[in-house]
């Protein structure tokens, strides 16, 4: 991988850039006989959502989110697992992979999810670009981003639901980043300085 490369502006009109930056790597790496996985990393409010969106529609890809994978608040290795053995170690070895959405009110992972069938595959959130996972990915981006501005931008989206859980999540990244060291491993590094994302 070619690591840690700095690419985009740090203010508002990032996303084009960044865009374009991904999409640009994405066309470089080799076609594939299995499906190419690509990782865009960050922490809470990075703007990792909003670039995978678009990444994804560019390419084609179907797109999986974190979020949807942690099992509550304290989940995040429990999502990184449920990645590794739902999604990724099933397309690796040539066969259909189907995960599973945890169902935050109910407190369980609920229904199922077929992986569509496409070159690419692109998953978003914090934990995607763990050690475990990175034998499977062909790409992994981060955005990095103030902490003011992330906790704006989340509280924004997620609203009076996430407020109460800001610290908790907070302290997971932390140990998750101190021990996973993702931003060094990363092929793409975004600084996003603005309320964009």
């Amino acid at each position: 991988m070619d690591r840690g490369i700095e690419a985009g502006p740090r203010m508002s009109g990032w996303l084009d850039g960044a865009v374009e930056r991904v999409v640009a790597f994405a066309g470089d790496v080799p076609p594939s006989a299995g499906r190419r996985v690509l990782a865009i990393e960050g922490r809470s409010g990075s703007g990792k959502t909003t670039l995978a969106r678009v990444v994804a529609g560019r390419l084609g890809a179907p797109l999986i989110r974190m979020d949807d994978l942690y099992a509550g608040w304290d989940g995040l290795e429990k999502g990184v697992e449920v990645l590794r053995d739902w999604v990724l170690e099933p397309l690796a070895r040539g066969r259909p992979a189907v995960w599973r959405r945890w169902d935050w009110a109910a407190g369980r992972y609920a229904e199922e999810h077929p992986v569509p069938d496409a070159d690419w595959l692109v998953v978003e959130g914090v934990g995607a670009g763990a050690t475990v996972l990175r034998p499977y990915l062909e790409g992994l981006v981060w955005l990095e981003s103030p902490e003011a501005v992330r906790k704006r931008r989340a509280l924004a989206r997620d609203g009076e639901t996430y407020a109460p859980h800001w610290s908790r999540w907070a302290r997971h990244e932390d140990a998750f980043y101190a021990s996973e060291q993702v931003r060094e491993h990363a092929d793409l590094l975004f600084h996003v300085g603005s309320a964009d994302g």
